[in-house]
């Protein structure tokens, strides 16, 4: 089994060496997407060896980060692709559980609450109010059973990732996510991981820093995925449907 780990970065200079050279050890091929960091992490990456490396121009966001990711990965004929985040909240050495999950699974996903860890760090309280929330909507709407709608400590089956047309480029993109994994009956299995908060004050940028505007933002994109998954199943039961001669 051919097997990429893709880490998107954003202005990371203080993790990316750290976060890369704890990657090695789990994972031969490793894609980093830079999304048009500002800082030195472009000169870093640049001098990192072995590494498979996407470069936005412009900062372009978060899921556009890892529809890139998903791209390359099917483009290079990868089986499964593991994504994870480069700001120290997610652990390497888990890699080998995501995919081991795999064996009855067509995407792996992990949960910072699904049960406690000896290093837990507290979570921050509007990021963990609202993570409740919309995991409780996405499996009340969808028929799921999530415990944590947002980690992206991931890992996906190359047909999953065929099926997936991620279109939304910020934040919002595991909701989207979500919702066509739910309307595709792809089989979803979630992995307790440690809950790491290394820098509780780190913001999302913009208005999305209040917590409000940020819950709003995310019922809009559960809406508009909802909405999209409406209007191709209708599409479909059009086009397919023909009167009996």
């Amino acid at each position: 089994m051919r097997y990429l780990t893709a880490i998107p970065v954003y202005n990371e200079e203080s993790h990316v060496r750290r976060v890369l050279s704890e990657v090695r050890r789990f994972s031969p091929d490793i894609l980093v997407i830079d999304d048009g960091s500002t800082d030195g992490t472009h000169e870093l990456l640049a001098r990192e060896p072995g590494i498979r490396l996407v470069t936005h121009s412009r900062n372009l966001g978060y899921g556009a980060a890892l529809n890139s990711a998903f791209t390359y990965s099917l483009a290079h004929h990868f089986d499964v692709l593991v994504t994870m985040d480069c700001d120290g909240q997610h652990e390497p050495s888990r890699i080998p559980v995501l995919l081991e999950s795999l064996d009855n699974a067509d995407i792996v996903s992990g949960s910072r609450y699904l049960r406690d860890f000896r290093q837990d760090t507290p979570a921050p309280t509007d990021r963990q109010a609202i993570n409740r929330t919309i995991t409780g909507e996405i499996n009340a709407r969808f028929g799921l059973n999530l415990t944590d709608a947002f980690c992206g400590f991931k890992a996906y089956k190359r047909h999953a990732l065929e099926g997936l047309k991620i279109t939304e480029t910020g934040w919002g993109m595991p909701l989207q996510l979500w919702v066509q994994a739910a309307r595709l009956g792809l089989s979803i299995k979630e992995i307790g991981v440690p809950r790491l908060y290394l820098d509780p004050k780190r913001a999302f940028g913009g208005m999305l820093n209040d917590a409000d505007e940020r819950l709003a933002y995310y019922r809009r994109i559960l809406n508009e995925a909802a909405a999209e998954e409406t209007t191709e199943a209708t599409r479909c039961v059009t086009w397919c449907w023909e009167p009996c001669s």
